[in-house]
């Protein structure tokens, strides 16, 4: 089930009512419902898929109370495994078996050697890379001893299943949202309120924005090859707006929807377009994913710990497995790569979290050196998400080639401007409110748990 569909608001509305008036007096009676409302979310795209995310709950709620029981080191090394090879297995096999397999076959054609293998032309399970990697952070934190595994099945299949941001994040953390699952819940008519804006503004960036960027960007990136040098720009352009509209607004609509469950999910964009570097940037965009690599990818690694040259390996292996994680094509690996090239200048200077204000912070506009920083940081941005969108590694670098002949005597349609006024709105909005939740945040709703 999508958030943008006629089933949603009424499947909405029906477990609000069940939720808050024929379960609220058992905390584990409204667990369980959401678990039977988020399977019935899930399952509206194929119900087969469920298996999945079933195996995945259960093998982490076991393997996370055996190793609260474990006491020798190689025990606990074999359960985490267990869970890895599990959790990465049923992502590695839906998502990327084709990948490498096709990609195999075409490196050995391109030598004469014919293979003869098979592919299984799998249907990707709609979220799978999400509540992968949220059951995955699980075990490993309690791995690491740093969060206690729960003993309650309910609330920890709740916690997966979670319908708000199931299919699209934010990838939560179990130390953050597992605990709201065993805590009492009354509901907040403010708290609630709220919820309801951010699924508008969410729902706004979502129809407004993207869905009307989406067929231009289409059209220009189809037809590419016979585009002047200013349309493929207006195109990577209005792509770079779709995508926001697109995560973001899907983020806003799964925190909003959370509310009025009585949760509370994390932050996941925070006006990622005003950022006055590449490193800014990605402590904007995204935040739940980029956060995920720092601390299970990124900080295993060594982080920063192992002199210059461990440093820039580890946040090209961070940024190339962060791109490969948005899709099975090597465009996704490039764009990965192009971005972790954008930041090592960045962290190798020091000042990756130089920024830890919103731009022009106490002031009406930003001031003239933000102002060029901000737009910098937007166009190198902006060159790695024809990366994002191509088709495959050629199309890119011709549509590259292309974005160079500009000839000027383009004339922008009616439906090109109407999303370029829709984006203009958008961004004026979001910037008045930059320092809030999310663009209708009247007033700062402390959570109810």
């Amino acid at each position: 089930m999508s958030f943008i569909s006629l089933e949603f608001p009424i499947f909405l509305i029906a477990t609000f009512f069940l939720y808050w008036f024929a379960t609220q007096r058992s905390l584990r009676l409204q667990n369980v419902l959401l678990i039977f409302a988020s399977y019935i979310f899930y399952g509206w795209w194929d119900w087969r898929f469920l298996s999945l995310i079933i195996l995945s709950s259960a093998v982490d709620y076991f393997i996370g109370l055996r190793l609260s029981e474990a006491n020798e080191g190689k025990v606990r090394r074999r359960l985490l495994i267990i869970s890895l090879t599990v959790n990465i297995g049923i992502l590695g096999t839906f998502k990327y078996y084709d990948f490498f397999i096709g990609s195999l076959i075409h490196a050995a054609a391109s030598i004469g050697v014919t293979l003869h293998l098979s592919t299984l032309q799998l249907i990707l399970p709609v979220g799978i890379s999400f509540y992968t990697f949220q059951t995955l952070s699980y075990s490993i934190d309690i791995y690491r001893g740093v969060f206690q595994p729960t003993r309650d099945p309910i609330a920890f299949f709740a916690f997966v299943s979670f319908f708000p941001q199931l299919v699209a994040g934010p990838i939560e953390r179990a130390r953050h949202l597992l605990p709201q699952f065993s805590l009492k819940r009354e509901f907040n008519h403010d708290f609630a309120c709220d919820g309801c804006r951010q699924i508008l503004w969410g729902v706004a960036k979502k129809v407004l924005v993207a869905d009307t960027c989406a067929p231009l960007v289409d059209e220009i990136f189809s037809t590419s090859a016979n585009q002047p040098g200013e349309m493929l720009i207006l195109g990577v352009f209005l792509f770079a707006f779709q995508i926001y509209g697109d995560f973001s607004g899907y983020s806003d609509i799964a925190i909003g929807t959370a509310k009025l469950f009585g949760f509370q999910l994390m932050t996941n964009f925070r006006c990622p377009y005003f950022s006055r570097s590449v490193a800014e940037f990605w402590q904007r965009w995204h935040i739940s994913l980029s956060t995920w690599f720092r601390d299970y990818v990124y900080i295993p690694l060594g982080g920063s710990r192992e002199g210059r040259y461990a440093h820039i390996r580890n946040v090209l292996v961070t940024f190339t497995l962060s791109g490969f994680w948005h899709g099975a094509n090597w465009t996704f690996v490039a764009w990965g790569a192009l971005n972790g090239l954008f930041f090592i200048p960045l962290a190798l200077m020091g000042s990756r979290r130089k920024f830890s204000n919103v731009a022009g912070d106490g002031r009406l506009f930003p001031t003239g050196g933000e102002a060029i920083q901000i737009c910098a940081t937007f166009v190198l941005i902006m060159t790695t998400w024809v990366f994002f969108r191509a088709e495959n590694l050629s199309h890119a670098f011709s549509y590259f080639s292309g974005m160079l002949n500009v000839e000027g005597s383009s004339e922008l349609t009616i439906a090109q401007t109407d999303a370029l006024f829709y984006i203009l709105c958008m961004t004026v909005i979001e910037w008045f409110q930059r320092s809030k939740e999310h663009a209708l945040d009247i007033d700062r709703i402390a959570p109810p748990i």
